[in-house]
């Protein structure tokens, strides 16, 4: 499990493994030093459309 921190509107998360060959795939179609701005990218996207989930 991921450490997963929120601190003034900004969220560090340390360890964060993600077992998923086609995501996996996709990212190593772009340069590694690219990876960590399209990680946050994807997981900024990604928290955006689970808004308001926390209610259902």
């Amino acid at each position: 499990m991921a450490d997963v921190k929120v601190e003034d509107g900004i969220i560090s998360v340390k360890d964060l493994v993600v077992q998923d060959p086609k995501a996996a795939a996709v990212l190593m179609e772009y340069p590694e030093a690219k990876w960590p701005e399209i990680t946050r990218r994807a997981l900024k996207i990604g928290l955006g459309y689970l808004k308001g989930g926390a209610q259902d």
